[in-house]
């Protein structure tokens, strides 16, 4: 199926694009920590805080290169299908994994966002 494969390799792109992302914030973070090391700065919570957001974005990133992969596992799983009775099933099947992804990644994204489960605000980052 055609349109599955451009899915497919649109996924594939967009997957390298976010790894590409998080490995050039995680770079910039540990150039931006070297420098702080250097001059013997003294950071206050704020700045703290800020300089966590690299995390953030890196689980956010990767929330969504998993949700992805998930949707190249139905994708892959659908191609090799044979009958068209099949293939429909398998969509249908496909569809509610997709939604379940999707239902999932907005989780991670409110978790990884500083936000409960309910979708009220935390009362900040936490740090480890």
């Amino acid at each position: 199926m055609v349109l599955l494969d451009r899915v497919d390799e649109l996924l594939e792109h967009i997957k390298m694009v976010e790894t590409d992302t998080i490995e050039l914030t995680r770079a910039a973070q540990v150039q931006v920590a070297t420098f702080i090391e250097s001059k013997g700065l003294v950071l206050d919570d704020e700045t703290l805080e800020v300089m966590q957001y690299q995390d953030i974005i890196s689980q956010q990133l990767s929330a969504t290169i998993e949700a992805m992969e998930s949707v190249q596992t139905g994708i892959s799983g659908l191609e090799h299908s044979l009958s068209k009775e099949e293939r429909a099933q398998a969509l249908d099947v496909m569809s509610e994994r997709l939604q379940s992804v999707l239902e999932h990644a907005k989780e991670r994204h409110s978790a990884f966002s500083g936000k409960t489960a309910d979708g009220s605000s935390d009362d900040g980052i936490e740090f480890f």
